[in-house]
């Protein structure tokens, strides 16, 4: 599966032999017979009580089933036939091997505070929909089209009950809609889930484990979330964000609604901190400080990006001292501008125009349409190197599908070998795009398309171009550069990564400026790029 993920393939047995045509194919029956022998039954009359299916139960499936069983080998070796040309790096296969480390490792789930937490939203849940009841006299205020209805039968059209929308009609909404607006958004919340996947992870220890899939993201190589999802985790903003986690450990129900009101809202905010140091220990958390804005000013040659890194400065004063010529400070001259600097910093990095301004939030924080082509313009004239790299990793990229010419920018390398488009990193690891060859894109021009993942989770023909490929190359470098810490930092008690972060449970003894000190440190194949790792000690998991 690892071999598959690298060369860009897909995770599952099935899809790799269907992508690369092979003439024998995993059998479907698989996973009812996986079900029947596999997993325990219910006792009833007919099967005689028992909790488990033996081959004595079913002849006939138990024959089929060893056939499943065979053919999956011969899958397997068929698939290592096919990529034998294309091994696996040793240095990716011990990314993996500490990659297991760490998932077997797990990390200590405070089971209190899950208990705790999911019996208070079970009771909030119910007082809300108690509440709803009565004010909208509805059989089921959770559903979506009931609410839809009741809003237009009292005067306020929806199209969409999202949080954002919601938002909106606060703004305008009579008081006896927004009471209803505000009671809906709550019951929307859905954090009991993620404490459901905790309670259902933690072992016989207390400890959680197997929550990074390696390798799980197709294009650049970056790790997945499993069964309790650690990439999406939401954010915390409570200020007394532990006198809140002890109410609710402590199950004080009453105490948690005079203080805090949003009762979801105040649990989604304590998920990250039902992860907790095993006692008498603590978590250092660390992570790269804009990891990516540093590796394409480096891959670009932006001089004055690397200055502003190099001394310590704020990147998006800088950004919008550079769009506008004049200084901007934080907290000084200007600030105002520096709102527009970050927006802009966030959405057009990778050759993004008016849409991802809208779309990273910019009319949400003041911008007014007319606003955004300039603001577009000016972050593509104070970054004309990088404007320059996405067009000549597009021709790179261009002349070894169309020409099956190999190519470098800079340290990058570009060839087409076997039907596959691979770009080499400076670290020595390749990304793979399956079945390249010249498309067209909405545009009417000329575009790379290749075979992978989509954003509908299956198998379909994707379109790429310069300012793409630059995002998947900045992205899979800052994967390697958060690889390299691992392994610098691998004699240390790692129990959780997140993006660019590494939590490691650890000894009070431990320093947090050697831990920085040592992640912050730049690889040999990186030479010049400027790196710098901040982070906090916690008792448990938050966003400082």
């Amino acid at each position: 599966m690892i071999w598959s993920a690298y060369m860009g393939l897909p995770l599952s047995l099935e899809g790799v032999g269907t992508v690369l045509g092979l003439g024998k194919q995993k059998l479907t029956e698989g996973k009812d017979l996986i079900r029947y022998f596999c997993q325990p039954c219910a006792p009833t009359k007919v099967n005689g009580g028992r909790t488990r299916n033996l081959p004595r139960h079913a002849p006939d499936k138990w024959s089929v089933f060893k056939r499943y069983n065979i053919r999956d080998v011969e899958v397997e070796m068929s698939i290592q036939e096919k990529l034998a040309r294309f091994p696996v790096p040793d240095a990716v296969w011990e990314e993996y091997h500490l990659d297991q480390q760490i998932n077997d490792r797990g990390v200590a789930i405070d089971r209190e505070l899950v208990r705790q937490a999911i019996e208070m939203d079970s009771r909030s849940r119910s007082e809300l929909t108690t509440a709803m009841k009565a004010l909208t006299a509805l059989e089921n205020p959770n559903s979506v089209q009931q609410m839809k209805q009741w809003f237009s039968d009292n005067g306020l059209t929806i199209d969409s009950l999202g949080k954002k929308e919601v938002m909106e009609l606060l703004k305008t909404a009579p008081t006896e809609l927004q009471t209803v607006l505000l009671l809906r958004q709550q019951l929307a919340k859905s954090s009991i889930r993620k404490y459901q996947a905790m309670e259902k992870a933690v072992c016989a220890d207390g400890r959680a484990r197997g929550m990074f899939q390696f390798y799980g993201a197709n294009r650049t190589g970056r790790w997945a979330g499993r069964i309790i999802q650690m990439q999406n985790l939401p954010q915390n903003h409570l200020s007394d964000l532990a006198e809140a986690r002890a109410l609710v450990r402590s199950g004080d129900f009453d105490g948690v609604e005079l203080l805090y009101e949003d009762v979801p809202d105040t649990l989604s905010q304590l998920i990250r901190t039902a992860f907790i140091a095993k006692p008498g220990y603590k978590f250092i958390v660390a992570d790269f400080s804009a990891i990516e804005a540093r590796v394409l000013a480096w891959f670009a040659g932006e001089r004055w990006r690397q200055e502003v890194f190099e001394s310590g400065g704020d990147i998006y004063c800088a950004s919008a001292s550079q769009m506008f010529k004049v200084p901007v400070e934080k907290h000084g001259v200007n600030r105002h501008l520096r709102q527009k600097g970050k927006i802009a910093e966030l959405a057009l990095g990778y050759g993004g125009s008016i849409g991802a301004l809208k779309a990273m939030g910019a009319l949400d924080m003041g911008l007014t349409e007319d606003e955004l082509q300039p603001l577009v313009t000016a972050w593509r004239n104070s970054n004309p190197n990088i404007v320059k790299f996405w067009w000549e990793i597009d021709r790179a990229a261009m002349n070894a599908v169309k020409y099956h010419m190999n190519g470098e920018v800079d340290s990058i390398q570009f060839c087409y070998q076997s039907g596959m488009l691979f770009i080499t990193l400076p670290s020595g690891r390749r990304l793979s795009y399956v079945k390249p060859k010249l498309g067209t894109n909405q545009f009417g021009s000329e575009c790379i398309t290749y075979e992978g993942i989509g954003s509908t989770k299956k198998w379909e023909r994707l379109e790429t171009y310069g300012p793409k490929l630059v995002e998947n190359i900045v992205q899979a470098t800052a994967r390697d550069l958060l690889c390299y810490a691992m392994r610098t930092l691998s004699h240390c008690f790692i129990t959780m990564h997140i993006h660019d972060e590494l939590v490691i449970e650890a000894d009070p003894r431990m320093s947090l400026e050697a831990v920085c000190e040592q992640m912050g440190r730049t690889p040999p194949w990186a030479e010049g790029l400027k790196l710098r790792a901040d982070g906090y000690e916690t008792p448990f998991y938050k966003k400082d």
